[in-house]
């Protein structure tokens, strides 16, 4: 895959940061997560040659916002509600859940929009 594209996917997610209606593909999704976890590892990297510990945790506060919103419009695209997220609070099951949700391939046409729309 072309690292261009990888990246547009990961900006694109910070364009729509705000954005918590529509829905966004498996595959939007899974880039974004992919750049976001290879941006995470050079920072925490960066951060223990500088002897530092605050470039990997501002990071994450960053993408929070983002993560949120492609994340909900993720679940919109498998007919779920973005509200989902917040079985996450729930001590591993959670996890395994949103991972299931996530993982699943888009749902058709649904309340929150069209196959075609996005």
């Amino acid at each position: 895959m072309n690292k261009g594209l990888m990246m547009e996917y990961f900006t694109d997610a910070f364009k729509k940061y705000a954005e918590f209606s529509g829905r966004a593909s498996r595959q939007a999704y899974w880039m974004f997560v992919l750049v976001y976890f290879l941006i995470y590892v050079a920072i925490s990297v960066a951060d223990y040659v500088l002897n530092t510990a605050w470039l990997a945790p501002l990071f994450s506060l960053v993408v929070l916002l983002p993560s949120i919103s492609i994340t909900a419009r993720r679940l919109h695209d498998t007919g779920r509600s973005g509200w989902w997220q917040l079985i996450y609070l729930v001590p591993l099951i959670g996890l395994i859940v949103m991972l299931v949700f996530l993982c699943q391939a888009s749902g058709g046409d649904n309340e929150y929009d069209s196959v075609n729309a996005s």
